[in-house]
């Protein structure tokens, strides 16, 4: 028994890493940095000196992407022929290879001036039905015995790999199918994976709860996310038409300020709203304005600290109405500030710390615009952050004569 919880926790163990990838995969589209997380992970949780990941350069060469461990700078600018090696007999044969006497292989290709490779398990990265690569782990010191814990450890990371390059190479043609894949995968990948530790005889009665709440937290996530995607779908291809109601937005205003008010109160910050009492109304879609209304609100709840104030005010500006919504948080650098509103955008550094698709203020934008309105950022950092938009003022009237 006391070995079995030993091993579900070095399950857990991995399994939390795993995910710390996938959702490093669902944050960033820069592939290097991913691939090296991977590796270093590989060679970690599989009690190894090192670990790589080899990439199909052409027909019959594969280039190192990525290393740890010793020598790893010189593998970066190494090629390795996909015959007569150990990681071309990988990509050939599609299967994994583990060798414990690499040395005694007549398969082994020597790189020069590195460390002998000792022992060596390598899985390849197989996209579709296509092998993209492959990764490795290997010891330099002595000769090891890889487990099958290992090898399952391996596999998915080898998985995670084929994905990040896959989808690196997926968004210089098409960004939104990249991060489609992106998004979607980071929760599947907890489903499955709580969803197998839940058939485990040894689990905890706390621990059932736990796993079952986490996918079905993940599950709803997912519901989410493609409530998004297919949103901003067809809000990009002009498929939904804004209504066009009166718009009492001081009510619309106070209706969102009163749906974020507990996350903002949790979050330990001030919300405060400054309406003049004669705001007039105008015409729109009353749904869209207020899912506006919610994203900027978020936004500045997610991105500020405890203790910092975010204000809500409306005002006449001309022939148009101006929204704001103005926090004392960190601000964003200005280079960012062109940037924000387009799809999948996320503040550098904030990766780890904030979650959410980054469809929020394209989504916005488009809304905004289909109500021939504006939107705008303002920040400095250290000061805070407005977000903006305008919208014109239409009276009901003329509403009813343009219809």
């Amino acid at each position: 028994m006391e070995e079995s919880c030993e091993s579900l926790k070095q399950s857990l163990v991995t399994l939390e890493r795993i995910l710390q990838i996938s959702r490093h995969l669902n944050s960033t589209l820069e592939m290097r940095p991913l691939l090296q997380q991977i590796v270093d992970s590989a060679s970690e949780l599989t009690d190894a000196d090192g670990a790589s990941i080899l990439l199909m350069e052409s027909d019959n060469t594969l280039r190192f992407a990525a290393a740890c461990g010793p020598d790893a700078n010189l593998l970066e600018i190494a090629e390795v022929p996909l015959d007569n090696s150990l990681a071309g007999w990988v990509v050939k044969n599609r299967q994994m290879l583990i060798v414990e006497d690499v040395l005694s292989d007549p398969r082994h290709f020597a790189i020069q001036s590195i460390d002998p490779t000792q022992s060596l398990m390598a899985i390849p990265m197989i996209f579709g039905d296509q092998v993209i690569g492959v990764l490795e782990s290997v010891t330099t010191k002595v000769r090891h015995s890889f487990t099958p814990q290992d090898i399952e450890t391996l596999e998915t990371l080898a998985s995670i790999a084929a994905v990040a390059v896959q989808n690196a190479r997926l968004f210089e043609q098409s960004d939104w199918v990249a991060e489609v894949v992106h998004e979607i995968r980071t929760p599947l990948t907890a489903i499955l994976s709580y969803a197998d530790l839940l058939q485990r005889p040894d689990i905890t009665d706390s621990m059932h709860t736990q796993f079952v709440t986490i996918i079905q937290q993940e599950t709803q996530r997912v519901n989410a996310l493609a409530t998004q995607f297919l949103d901003l779908a067809r809000l990009e291809s002009g498929r939904i038409h804004m209504a066009r109601h009166c718009l009492h937005l001081g009510e619309i205003i106070n209706a969102a300020a009163n749906t974020i008010r507990p996350t903002i109160n949790n979050n330990r910050q001030n919300l405060r709203l400054e309406l003049p009492d004669d705001l007039p109304d105008t015409v729109g879609d009353d749904q869209r304005i207020h899912q506006v209304l919610l994203n900027l609100l978020s936004n500045a709840a997610k991105y500020s600290d405890p203790g910092d104030a975010i204000t809500l005010s409306a005002r006449v500006d001309g022939q148009s109405l101006l929204i704001a919504v103005a926090d004392t948080g960190p601000g964003i650098p200005e280079d960012q500030l062109p940037h924000l509103f387009h799809k999948f955008a996320r503040l550098p550094g904030k990766e780890r710390q904030v979650t959410g698709t980054g469809l929020g203020l394209a989504i916005s934008r488009q809304i905004v615009e289909a109500h021939n309105g504006k939107i705008w950022a303002e920040s400095e950092v250290g000061k805070g952050t407005t977000f903006c938009f305008s919208l014109p003022i239409i009276t009901p009237e003329s509403a009813s004569q343009e219809q």
